[in-house]
């Protein structure tokens, strides 16, 4: 008996990766059949698979499955479709005593996204991306002299920091986060580690989440954006969370706070983002916009008060292959 390993290039443009992380994982345990598709091969897996009744495990990256291909597979015991199957198909697998292993959540990129949003806070904190830019074609940002402003001293020495937005260490800012899940609680965590004072909203997570993040649980969201400095509102974007951070919550978040986004942009109300963005009233480190690809004469792109980068936190080659590893640690030992 073998394992077999079926990907099409539609997988792939997702998940680039994973399917031949899978195989390598895989080869270590005994034979592998691994197939990878031609973007116009619409053949079933029964008419792809080699000696189908010789397959034990499989894992079905986006081939068409049929009824009669899971016949064919008389000796099935384990397997991962990543496809769509329908009630046949499904019934058949259950009554086969198949078993089918899926994700229990989207953790495998909680790692690589909540990394990124670190990340992007550090460079928003220093504005490390501007003055990279800058550099490349003015000597000015080399310029450390003094100089003041209205409202005190703008320049000193290596002072490349702007005292108008939250700025310098994370240490001792107030953190506030919306969301203690994969993602959230790992922000958190990260935040706590380096000394900032961490809250978070989330109303349906249990306390073990708020007691790994190393932060407060506070009860209300209008509470929580009251003394943000840095404010990462950090959940899926789905109908209930759609808009949950509301246009009155960015308006109550305190002059100069840093806004850190990295799961979906329309969690917030971003026409109220864009307001005070524009307004110079706070920052925003961004890898996800209420309009994506961001047009070129978009007034977020290239502003002293705004880090951007083009949604991509959530995939590394780390994620695909956490992608594979908690797949694959479902299947029986071997």
């Amino acid at each position: 008996m073998t394992s077999c390993i079926i990907v099409h290039p539609s997988f792939d443009r997702s998940w680039p990766f994973s399917a031949d992380y899978f195989h390598e994982v895989w080869k270590k345990q005994g034979d592998v059949v691994f197939i990878r598709l031609d973007a116009d091969d619409s053949r079933t897996l029964g008419q792809i698979v080699p000696e189908p009744d010789q397959i034990e495990r499989l894992v079905c990256l986006q081939a068409s499955v049929t009824v009669d291909c899971l016949k064919a597979m008389s000796n099935l015991r384990e397997a991962v479709f990543q496809t769509s199957l329908g009630e046949a198909e499904r019934k058949y697998i259950k009554d086969a005593g198949i078993k089918v292993y899926h994700h229990p959540s989207v953790g495998f990129w909680g790692q690589t996204v909540s990394e990124f949003g670190l990340a992007l806070t550090l460079c928003g904190l220093r504005r490390i991306p501007q003055i990279h830019h800058e550099i490349i074609t003015n000597q000015k940002p080399w310029n450390y002299g003094y100089k003041i402003g209205p409202n005190g001293p703008l320049r000193g020495a290596q002072f490349g920091d702007d005292p108008n937005f939250t700025s310098g260490t994370v240490k001792g800012k107030k953190v506030r986060v919306v969301g203690a899940g994969n993602i959230g609680s790992r922000y958190a965590s990260f935040m706590s580690m380096l000394g900032a004072d961490v809250a978070i909203w989330d109303p349906f997570a249990s306390d073990p989440c708020f007691h790994r993040a190393g932060a407060r649980r506070e009860w209300h969201l209008d509470e929580l954006v009251k003394d943000a400095e840095i404010f990462a509102p950090m959940v899926p974007l789905k109908e209930d969370t759609r808009g949950i951070v509301t246009a009155e919550h960015i308006h109550a978040l305190p002059k100069g706070c840093l806004v850190v986004l990295v799961t979906r942009a329309r969690i917030c109300d971003m026409e109220a983002v864009r307001q005070r963005v524009l307004s110079d009233e706070i920052a925003l480190a961004a890898d996800v916009f209420d309009i994506e690809p961001l047009p070129l004469d978009d007034p977020l792109l290239g502003r002293h008060n705004v880090v951007h980068t083009p949604h991509r936190a959530g995939r590394t080659i780390d994620a695909n292959r956490e992608w594979v590893t908690v797949l694959a640690a479902q299947f029986l030992p071997r």
